[in-house]
């Protein structure tokens, strides 16, 4: 059984991790700025479930498919960036809500679904996951401290997440003039573009 002290140190990477910039809080700011909070629920409930869900299944050794096949990390790796651009790319040429026609197709806010799968293309979240299985499971009981990791994940970062679609969601009142929205969803698009960097220049 996980120490108070290790459940402490967990607690606090879980918070740390989920609660500082990355793909998923960028990603629902720029939502909850275009989309309003409430409709912005099932992307953020994905990030959350979906990560969770990600913990136990990098738990139970899918991690493991990495040291078997390097190549695998690295097609990850580059699909995740590929995946990024394209999704910076959304977000910048986004239109304001309430256009007709093609830009309404192209305005709308992530799915649950959609959310929980891009835990798996995310570069923050494979870091977060590998971290908190090698971390702080323990090889005495792997299987109920895995769980444990899995709640104290999934009870932080659902609040920690959901605060950058709350932080989107005021931006909005000060953001209704289309060129405002425009500069800032370019903005988050750059600043999600930029993550991308220590992705690829990261050395291992």
């Amino acid at each position: 059984m996980l120490t108070a002290e290790l459940f402490a140190a967990l607690a606090a990477f879980a918070f740390v991790s989920s609660i500082t910039p990355g793909p998923n809080n960028l990603m629902l700011m720029a939502s909850g700025t275009n989309f309003g909070f409430v409709r912005t629920i099932p992307h953020m409930l994905g990030v959350s479930i979906g990560f969770t869900l990600m913990i136990v299944l990098v738990g139970a050794g899918l991690a493991s498919v990495f040291e078997l096949y390097p190549v695998a990390h690295i097609i990850l790796k580059y699909a995740s960036c590929a995946y990024l651009l394209w999704l910076a790319w959304k977000i910048a040429t986004s239109a304001p809500p309430g256009e007709k026609g093609e830009a309404d197709a192209r305005t709308r806010p992530m799915t649950f679904v959609q959310a929980a799968l891009f835990q798996w293309v995310n570069p923050k979240a494979w870091t977060m996951a590998l971290t908190a299985v090698s971390a702080y499971t323990l090889p005495a009981d792997p299987l109920v401290s895995l769980l444990l990791v899995a709640a104290v994940f999934g009870a932080i970062n659902l609040p920690s997440t959901g605060s950058w679609a709350l932080l989107g969601a005021q931006l909005r009142r000060f953001l209704g003039d289309r060129v405002k929205l425009r500069v800032f969803n370019v903005t988050m698009a750059l600043i999600l573009v930029a993550t991308i960097y220590p992705i690829v220049f990261a050395k291992h």
